[in-house]
């Protein structure tokens, strides 16, 4: 099982030298792949309130993040062997046709490490301030992920959907990665697991309720690619594990990756046995954390296998 982390990409501590330090000691230290999150804004008054804060706000972190893409693309050349994944991109901010370009570009200047996770995001206060509503959104995704495809992959591209129309044309450059680079839906609803059977490379959950709701749902998906003629077992699980490393033991109703060392190493041998196939950390939403706690963990959770 391949192991990653974030990047620290968000709050007031986070900026260029963080953030290239960060990048290079995870590799030295042998991780597998970093990770970057979007965000676009933190509204004032959230339409949709946030289920983990007491008052429905965004986690205060998120008043300052770095984009997604232009983070990774900024430690590309400091790195070398670790993959550069998303987690996630909502597909509708950009549009197939963008979002598409921006990949390929990054994954021919990083020589093929880019990961593609992706989402159908949920703030209807950020699609309005993309000029955007959230009516028709289901259909809007799936086109997203078809015509991404079929830009990275037909040497003519030609789409023709609700909401993108791509005329024939060349779109390049194409992404070094064959067929393409891969892409992780992220998914709690089962429209969006039915998503990641269909049109993508595989799912892409948090940490999960328990390890059998886990079982469920991946069974789920896999029986519906299976049934739509795809190869089911080349799917893969690349889960993020939001960790907050403790001193004293977890809750037995505890989320699992919270606790202590051990626990989480625990947690980490039960997602290798459950079929996890690439599991990556993320460190920012533990209250209290800063930079230099992020240092310590990163190197700390290094040896939970």
């Amino acid at each position: 099982m391949k192991l990653g982390i974030c990047l620290p990409q968000m709050g007031d501590e986070a900026g260029p030298e963080s953030i290239a330090r960060f990048a290079e000691a995870a590799e030295k230290l042998g991780y597998d792949s970093l990770w970057t999150n979007e965000r676009l804004m933190w509204p004032l008054n959230p339409r949709e309130p946030y289920s983990d804060t007491p008052d429905g706000r965004l986690p205060a972190v998120y008043q300052r993040i770095f984009d997604a893409i232009e983070t990774l693309t900024f430690v590309a050349p400091l790195t070398r062997r670790v993959q550069l994944g998303t987690s996630v991109v909502v597909g509708p901010y950009h549009g197939p046709l963008l979002l598409a370009r921006r990949l390929a570009t990054l994954d021919v200047l990083s020589n093929g490490r880019v990961i593609c996770g992706i989402g159908i995001g949920w703030s209807s206060d950020e699609y309005e301030a993309c000029g955007m509503t959230k009516r028709g959104l289901e259909a809007r995704m799936v086109e997203v992920l078809q015509a991404m495809v079929a830009i990275w992959t037909q040497e003519t591209v030609e789409f023709h959907g609700k909401y993108y129309q791509i005329a024939p044309s060349k779109i390049g450059p194409k992404p070094i990665q064959k067929p393409h680079p891969p892409i992780y839906q992220a998914a709690f609803t089962e429209k969006a697991m039915r998503r990641a059977a269909l049109y993508c490379d595989g799912w892409q959950p948090p940490n999960p309720e328990s390890w059998e709701a886990f079982d469920r749902h991946w069974a789920f998906i896999r029986e519906t690619a299976k049934s739509a003629g795809r190869e089911a077992e080349k799917l893969k699980v690349v889960m993020r594990a939001h960790v907050d490393l403790a001193e004293h033991p977890r809750p037995a109703n505890g989320r699992i990756f919270d606790g202590t060392f051990e626990q989480v190493k625990a947690d980490v041998r039960a997602a290798r046995e459950h079929g996890v196939d690439h599991l990556f950390f993320e460190l920012g939403f533990t209250p209290g954390m800063t930079i230099k706690k992020m240092f310590e963990q990163m190197e700390q959770l290094r040896a939970v296998q």
